[in-house]
């Protein structure tokens, strides 16, 4: 961890508040200080930055992108020691940046944003903070990200268990699991890393499948030191690197956006599930039951080979209830347990996640309310009535092919035109025009017809209905063409009303 300086005051009023200390808020404040802008804050929650690599600790925790791929291009690491990093390294390069950025001075941790309400008259936000302060700021960027509330579902006699209980996000390291029977309930990123991790620790492991997941091979190779050389000596070496993997990723748009093709690689898949897993009746019950690409893909070359080790079962029936010491499921049948273990994801809608935050837009109009029918966006940067509100990873904009640092990259740059527009044109607030978030939206869920995503399978990157609020739906490269230059047509700019409070 890096040397935390003291905690600084609380600044009464700021130009740019940043909600959110992960990769995308120190993005932002990176690329602020690059611009010369140094009147903003970075509000986070918790103790430390980090965001998901500062939460998700659990035993295996790992990325699914490439190590060069998944850093800033402004800010790059040219030591990575594997081709895709794991949470401690990753962890680490974040704190790196905090340091070499001086970027702790201007944080507030343990200041959790409660509320945030626009003010039409002074063309700024009030944001409400847990300590019992507020803060005016002009500008406000949400860098909170989509995952970062556990979701946990709610098991039948839970309350009467009297064994561990813990989210995979909230892993208790002091409760030693050697020996204990385990029961891990879902099989989605998360649990796959840790599954392989603790099946070795523990007597007895039941994995509690409610729907099996695509995984593929990971590649475990480790960096030579004279690549690591050669990308620190040589800068053009590492950028060609990183290109490599970028177009690479791309790459695996084409089966996403064309099934017929995806068909073709999910019998690949199909053949590593077998070729891992000596049980043909487990290797049935691994085996999903929709096209491949539909829900998220994994990455790992442990996950399968675990369900080998005799003390692995992988339980298909669904849960009934818990009791003291044991779980049973529909069929009647109960098993004795010390410990249960949460690997269930996070709470993906964003009518969900906001239920404990307030954001008040124009004519008072609750950003929650408005997403009601569905989150929507301008390129998941600006939603219509909410002027200087700024998202990074917002609808549509999350991806299942390519690094999510490519596109908080991009949009962070359009976040920073956004600004200098409203300088350039004495202006106090902007935001989307109506017509132009429609449209735009109406293109996007176009581009969704015909992928894999829109198969028929139910998944996180849906709302209730089916629409897919997450993801989006083509090239990155497009992605980044299309907001490399701002249109100011697109955009309303306003001003502060008389005697309205001064910036």
């Amino acid at each position: 961890m890096y040397a935390q300086a003291q905690p600084q005051p609380m600044p009464v009023q700021t130009k740019i508040a940043i909600i959110g200390a992960g990769f995308g808020g120190l993005a932002m404040a990176i690329r602020l200080l690059q611009s010369n802008m140094h009147d903003f804050v970075i509000l986070e929650k918790a103790v430390d930055a980090g965001g998901t690599w500062r939460e998700n600790q659990y035993p295996g925790a790992a990325c699914d992108v490439q190590s060069h791929m998944y850093s800033l291009s402004f800010a790059p690491k040219s030591d990575w020691s594997k081709r895709y990093a794991e949470a401690p390294e990753i962890f680490k390069y974040i704190q790196d940046l905090m340091t070499d950025y001086d970027l702790e001075k201007y944080c507030q941790f343990n200041c959790e944003v409660l509320a945030a309400q626009y003010n039409e008259q002074s063309c700024d936000w009030k944001l409400s903070l847990n300590n019992e302060q507020t803060l005016i700021a002009q500008f406000v960027v949400f860098a909170s990200g989509p995952l970062h509330v556990p979701h946990i579902p709610h098991v039948k006699g839970i309350e009467k268990f009297q064994g561990k209980v813990f989210h995979s996000s909230q892993w208790d390291h002091q409760y030693d699991l050697t020996g204990k029977n385990v029961a891990s309930i879902g099989t989605g990123g998360s649990a796959i890393q840790y599954i392989p991790e603790i099946a070795a620790q523990v007597k007895q492991l039941y994995v509690l499948q409610r729907t099996a997941a695509w995984v593929i091979p990971r590649d475990e190779r480790r960096y030579f030191n004279i690549e690591k050389k050669l990308f620190k000596k040589l800068d053009w070496f590492r950028k060609l690197h990183r290109a490599r993997l970028y177009w690479s990723n791309e790459s695996r748009v084409v089966p996403i956006v064309q099934p017929a093709v995806m068909k073709y690689t999910q019998k690949l898949a199909e053949a590593f599930i077998k070729f891992q897993v000596k049980d043909k009746n487990l290797v049935q019950k691994l085996t999903p039951d929709y096209i491949m690409g539909c829900k998220r893909i994994l990455v790992s070359n442990k996950y399968y080979p675990a369900f080998n080790r005799g003390n692995v079962e992988l339980v298909t029936e669904a849960i009934q209830e818990l009791t003291e010491s044991s779980i049973i499921t529909k069929d009647g049948k109960a098993r004795e347990i010390d410990c249960l273990i949460y690997g269930t994801g996070f709470i993906t809608d964003p009518r969900i996640y906001l239920k404990s935050f307030r954001c008040t837009g124009e004519h008072r109009q609750e950003l929650k309310d408005t997403w009601k029918d569905g989150a929507e966006s301008y390129y998941g940067i600006s939603t219509k009535g909410f002027p200087n509100l700024f998202q990074l990873l917002g609808p549509n904009t999350v991806l299942a092919h390519n690094s999510v640092i490519f596109m908080i990259e991009s949009q962070v740059n359009y976040i920073l035109q956004m600004i200098e527009l409203v300088k350039n044109t004495q202006s106090h607030a902007i935001v989307i025009k109506d017509q132009a978030q429609d449209q735009f939206n109406q293109r996007v869920q176009k581009w969704m017809d015909g992928t894999v995503w829109q198969s028929g399978c139910v998944s996180w990157y849906q709302q209730d209905g089916g629409k897919n609020f997450a993801l989006w739906p083509t090239y990155t490269w497009k992605y980044w063409l299309q907001t490399k230059k701002l249109n100011p047509a697109d955009f309303r700019l306003l001003n502060k009303t008389a005697g309205s409070r001064a910036a």
